[in-house]
């Protein structure tokens, strides 16, 4: 009996003695604490040298502790990736995988903001609105935010590029903050119940795509972005998962959806129901509390709304949200009926908050401002630096960066469509017999790439069309992190979180996030700008490598059969 048996009672049957189960007992051990270890490192460099306010113009290697800063701060995070690494493919149990996270986690908790400034931008931009002034026509700078000196210089003249939800949870943190570190308090205060949301969401959506709980609960939440950039740096791309994922999972398990039978899964905490009561082989009827079928597409459509209203970028999963909220097989009639349902309840989640604000759909114009840094971490960008940087040589100036990103956004929005129409098609050729239908749970499908795994073919018989349209909205996500005109490091959490429960191979993703821990120092520097001409050429190099290799494969791909169109 293998150590992922159960009895028939549903609890963990014990496994069988295994030669490498001491070995294995020992790495986890040696994983635990070397993270931790990590943890209070990174914490120690923050307390020394983090993102403090008032500091902004002092770079952290110019302080007093500089060097034994620095070396903090990368010891520390190599300790965590390469605890969070050692387990890539999953934790011992779900159960280890939380208690291990929340230790990492607990340290920076109470540090100073880590990686970034823009907590800080954050309680401006809430007092500027309860001040009574428009965040987004008026700059933090121009507005008189008492804290500016804490912000950093780029932003103080932007308008808000948050939706007016996040802007009214900004508020309300300074309303009862009472000054700026009871600010911050609060708004990492949201960030955490944000990260706790998403993460009691992650068993229910992992069994819905038969994927382990213990691995995507490891990957998601030991991973070092979320400790430091989502937990430290109290970004809102916290509180915007923390929609998000919950939405999804009403989605997929919701009880007016096919019954699927998922293998059970050991690792989820406790029993052999998912953190929703999910029974295999059964409707997941407790989901439902009696609430119809139209409610629960309403109240996902909200909560999608709001992540909207934090952050824009969760646009981008409306698409494969409409294919989720399907019932029964997918029609366009079927499409246009439930998507239509859902649109209802993402429409009441923007318009409620705009007007209750009073601040209208304003913020849509400080979304043109997010990209007012140039760095080479952005393809799209790095592609057009290198352009101008060629054009110097030959005594032109042919500022080609704009073009460049608005190049990346035209093919964003063309894969966007070429993946929503993949995805819907191949859920269309493995539409089920009416009636509810019951499917092996033996996973048959490989994710070699984000391009594969929507060929119709990929979704055999057997396989969860929750799995199907998870992956959808991650490889959506990160299209969109790809191909945006600016990057920073905590963006890679947000396809993080959906491959993490969705996905079946990992290191395509996991390898980027572990690079992206090392691009910011304690106090909000980016690495990526002491390499600015290095680092462009590189990545363009990366970018025409890579494209060269999708159209080897694309060349390479048989010709679809009969039987999938």
């Amino acid at each position: 009996m293998g150590p992922d048996a159960r009895s028939a009672t549903g609890r963990e049957a014990r496994p069988a003695a295994r030669p490498d189960a001491r070995p294995a007992a020992r790495r986890d051990r040696v994983v635990r604490w070397l993270g931790l270890a990590g943890a209070l490192l990174l914490a120690a460099a923050g307390f020394l040298g983090g993102a403090l306010p008032g500091e902004t113009t002092t770079r952290v290697w110019d302080s007093g502790d500089g060097p034994l800063i620095v070396v903090l701060w990368l010891a520390g995070t190599a300790a965590m990736v390469g605890a969070w690494w050692a387990l890539r493919d999953g934790a011992p149990s779900a159960r280890w995988a939380y208690v291990t996270a929340g230790l990492w986690a607990f340290p920076l908790l109470f540090s100073a903001p880590l990686g970034s400034r823009d907590v800080y931008s954050y309680a401006c931009q809430g007092w500027v609105y309860a001040d009574g002034g428009d965040p987004y026509t008026t700059g933090v700078g121009a507005a008189g935010c008492p804290w500016l000196d804490a912000v950093a210089p780029v932003w103080r003249d932007t308008p808000a590029p948050y939706g007016p939800f996040f802007v009214l949870l900004a508020a309300l943190a300074v309303m009862l903050g009472g000054g700026l570190v009871g600010t911050v308090a609060l708004l990492r205060l949201f960030a955490v119940a944000g990260l706790l949301a998403a993460a009691s969401c992650l068993p229910g959506l992992a069994g819905a795509a038969g994927v382990p709980a213990r691995r995507a609960s490891w990957l998601l939440l030991a991973c070092p972005l979320v400790g430091v950039h989502l937990v430290a740096g109290a970004h809102n791309d916290a509180v915007m998962l923390g929609l998000l994922l919950p939405a999804l999972l009403i989605l997929v398990r919701r009880p007016s959806q096919p019954a699927t039978a998922q293998e059970p899964q050991p690792d989820r905490l406790g029993t052999e129901t998912d953190r929703l009561g999910a029974v295999p082989g059964r409707a997941d009827s407790r989901v439902a509390g009696g609430l119809p079928a139209v409610g629960w597409l309403l109240v996902a459509g909200v909560l999608l709304g709001l992540a909207v209203s934090v952050k824009a970028t969760a646009v981008v999963v409306l698409p494969f949200a409409a294919l989720a909220a399907v019932r029964d097989r997918y029609t366009w009639p079927a499409l246009l009926r439930d998507g239509g349902l859902l649109a209802v309840g993402v429409l009441g989640g923007l318009l409620v908050p705009s007007l209750l604000s009073g601040l209208g759909p304003g913020w849509l114009v400080g979304l043109g401002r997010s990209g007012d840094t140039v760095q080479w971490t952005s393809p799209p960008t790095a592609v057009g630096m290198v352009v101008d940087y060629a054009g110097e040589l030959v005594g032109r100036h042919p500022d080609a960066v704009p073009v460049t990103r608005a190049a990346g956004l035209v093919l964003l929005t063309a894969l966007l469509v070429l993946l929503w129409w993949r995805t819907w098609s191949a859920l269309r050729t493995r539409n089920p017999p009416k009636g509810p239908t019951v499917t092996p749970a033996e996973s048959i499908v490989k994710l070699s790439s984000p391009a594969r795994a929507f060929s119709p073919g990929v979704v055999a018989a057997g396989r969860t069309r929750g799995r199907v349209v998870l992956l959808g909205a991650g490889v959506a996500l990160v299209s969109t992190v790809v191909l945006a005109p600016v990057f920073h490091p905590w963006y890679a959490t947000w396809p993080l979180a959906v491959l993490a429960v969705a996905a079946t191979r990992t290191a395509w993703f996991v390898l980027p996030c572990a690079a992206a821990a090392f691009l910011a120092l304690p106090d909000g520097t980016n690495l990526a700008r002491l390499v600015k001409a290095p680092g462009a050429v590189a990545m363009t190099v990366l970018v025409i490598v890579t494209a060269l290799w999708t159209l080897s494969r694309l060349r390479r791909q048989p010709p679809m059969s009969a039987s999938d169109r």
